[in-house]
Formats: C-alpha cells, structure tokens, sequence
C-alpha cells in the first residue's frame, strides 16, 4: 500500500525525545522556549508560541483579535472542520465566503462582500500549502479596520510574494499566523500547534491563556532562590506543548529545507505525469506563491464519480483522500438554525466550495516516497480513468 502521507522521523528525533526525557522535565520547559525561538528565525516572526494542537492556536488566535460571542468571521466553508469550529468555540458565526477554483482559497473581493456591522475577524486558510491571496486580503481588511487572522497550519515552508520580496508564511502578514504539526503536516510533533504575531501584547495573552491563565510560568517558579505564589488573573485554558514534542520539532525544523526540496520535485513529477490524463486537472501555483505541496489535490473531470475513481485507486494498493470538505455540508452544522451558509447554499454563493469538495482527490506525497511509487500512482491514475470510461 502507498500511503497519503508518511512523517519523515528518524533516529535525530528519537534521541531528541530522550533529551527531556532524561532530564526529568517533560512538560512545558527549556525544549519549548528553544522551539519557539528556532521556529520564529525560520520564518521571520518577532513571537512565536507554542501550544498544543493548531485547533488551539486559531482559538487563541481569534480570541486575541477580541472575537466573542455573537460575532461574525469571515472565512470558508472549504476547509478542514477546525477552521469554523474555531469561530464556534468563541461563541462566533462563521461567514462562509466562496474560492477562487484555481488556489482553494478565499476571494478577496467576495470577503469585502461579506464584511458587516458585527465582522470582527477575517480567517484566511492557506489551502493544503497554497499560500491564499494576502496583498488583496490586507487591502480588504485594513479598509474595513478588521483583524486579519491566518489558518497556516499546512502552510510551514510556503512562500508568499510581497511587493518584490518572497517571504515566509508565518512572517506576521496579517495579525496572527496560526501553525500545526498534526502528523499529516510537512513537519510534526505528533500534536502542536505554533502562533506567530508581531505584537508583543497578543504573544503575551497566548502564553497565559496556553496555562490555565497562571501569572507565572512554572520554569520561572522552578528556577527561583525565592518562594513565589502564582495567581489567575484570566481564564486559561490547558493548551500546552510538552518538551518531548518541541524536542522533536527542533529536529523537524533542521530537516524542512530538504523536505521542501523533495515534496517540490514531487509535486513537478506529479504535474508532469499526471498532465497527459483527460479527466485529471492537476493543480498549479500562482505566480505570486510557492506551495510546501502538503497535499497534493487534483481536480476530477465532472463525469469521473469521486468515490469509484478512489475504490479503483485503492483497488491498486494507492491510498487517496477526498478533496477538502465543507463545514456547512457536515451534520454537525446543517443543523445549526444560524448557519450563514445555509443560505448561501441554496444561493450557489458556495458552488465553487462544494465543486471542490466532490471533484478533489488527494494523491500520496510524502518526502520519503521513491520514484517507483509515484510512477505507480500515475499510472494507477491512468488506468483508473480508462476503466471508468470504458464502462460507463
């Protein structure tokens, strides 16, 4: 079986668990405020802050932006469901705005169309790596004084064209850039999450919220000649990472130059063999972004049935994944009578999101995969598409 993914983990990460391990300190400590630094040098962000999962860092993220209760954020439907359960945890209404077809990602122009009298945030999502049209975003959000909040969490490594300079995502854009390290990401931690800002006042709410709202951290009470008494000044909430897991992502931060370069020349093999199959759109990058290909998403011609395309994939021993779902098509919100999508819906304001949630295949693509499989995977693809059309 070829996977759709593989975390590329080696020996380096196994003796970096042993570090805190060793060490007796295994939660929130030295390994921590070392990833922190090393992440935020990477991507060229004055503050980075580590803390348990990505879900948890757009959470913090909206909550610093002063999102709250009966509030709008404009984001899309077309996103992993953690995008919009974000919005739900601060007591918020997402506003699901259509894609632009050819990146995933969000209209700018459709944003400034949503943008009402309660919209305290917009939360762009970098789409599977693809970096989401920020220039035009921070034209839209800056006219209407509205936060900009960045759903980065596949996006380590991607790059962005400002002006003339190529930056990092997670060099502060908008106001927060939010990362994670789920295993399906480009690098991981098993689990965490990272924020990045360039505003000193939100890096210091993430790190009292990320422990319970404790006005001292537990390495400052450890390391001090004299007896200090915390308090809890907030609520907080327990959303930290442990030192066992920055550990390994300071080892998965030396190995992301050469992970990029492979998923790159992956993605290249990918266009150039998949290009030749009618009924196969393989994906391409704006001329203003350069993808990390955390995933690698094709487009399925309309009279290719997604499901029987995948079972005949799988058929073949190659592990595929459906396109990017739709929060507003999931049971957990058709029933919620706000739903803003509900209407747009019915609308078609969404078609291009729901278009890509059945037309979407996603294909393996992992650092470690050789050469062989992926010429496995083409032509598995090719065979696929053949059989489907000779018997319909």
């Amino acid at each position: 079986m070829i996977p759709i993914a593989k975390p590329l983990l080696g020996d380096a990460e196994v003796a970096a668990a042993g570090r805190p391990v060793a060490s007796g300190w295994v939660t929130q400590g030295p390994e921590v405020a070392a990833f922190e630094r090393e992440f935020a040098a990477e991507v060229g962000a004055p503050h980075a802050c580590a803390v348990s999962n990505g879900t948890t860092a757009l959470h913090l993220a909206l909550l610093a932006v002063g999102v709250g209760p009966g509030d709008e954020v404009v984001t899309v439907s077309h996103s992993f469901i953690a995008t919009a359960n974000a919005v739900r945890h601060c007591g918020a209404i997402p506003v699901f705005v259509d894609i632009d077809p050819s990146t995933f990602n969000m209209r700018a122009d459709l944003v400034e169309r949503a943008i009402g009298p309660r919209t305290r945030a917009i939360l762009c999502v970098h789409q599977i790596g693809m970096p989401g049209d920020l220039e035009a975003l921070l034209v839209v959000a800056r006219r209407h004084g509205v936060p900009l909040v960045e759903d980065a969490a596949c996006a380590i490594g991607s790059e962005i064209q400002i002006g003339e300079r190529w930056e990092r995502i997670g060099k502060p854009h908008g106001d927060i850039a939010c990362f994670s390290f789920h295993p399906r990401k480009v690098i991981t931690t098993g689990e965490g999450g990272m924020l990045t800002t360039a505003n000193a006042e939100f890096d210091r709410r993430f790190r009292l919220w990320r422990q319970h709202g404790m006005s001292v951290p537990d390495s400052v009470r450890h390391d001090s000649p004299t007896v200090i008494f915390e308090t809890y000044p907030v609520l907080g909430y327990n959303y930290r990472m442990n030192d066992i897991q920055a550990a390994v992502g300071r080892e998965q931060l030396k190995r992301l130059p050469e992970i990029l370069r492979r998923r790159r020349a992956l993605a290249d093999r990918y266009r150039e063999g998949l290009g030749s199959i009618d009924g196969i759109d393989p994906p391409s990058e704006p001329h203003r972004a350069r993808s990390n290909w955390q995933s690698y998403c094709v487009r399925l011609a309309p009279d290719l049935d997604q499901w029987i395309f995948m079972q005949g994939m799988l058929d073949r021993g190659i592990a595929t994944r459906r396109g990017i779902t739709c929060a507003h098509l999931e049971p957990a919100y058709r029933i919620e009578p706000w739903l803003p999508g509900a209407a747009a819906c019915a609308s078609g304001q969404l078609a291009e999101s729901e278009r890509a949630h059945v037309q979407g295949v996603l294909f393996p693509l992992f650092a470690q995969m050789t050469s062989d499989e992926q010429e496995r995977v083409i032509e598995g693809c090719r065979v696929v598409v053949r059989e489907m059309r000779t018997k319909r």
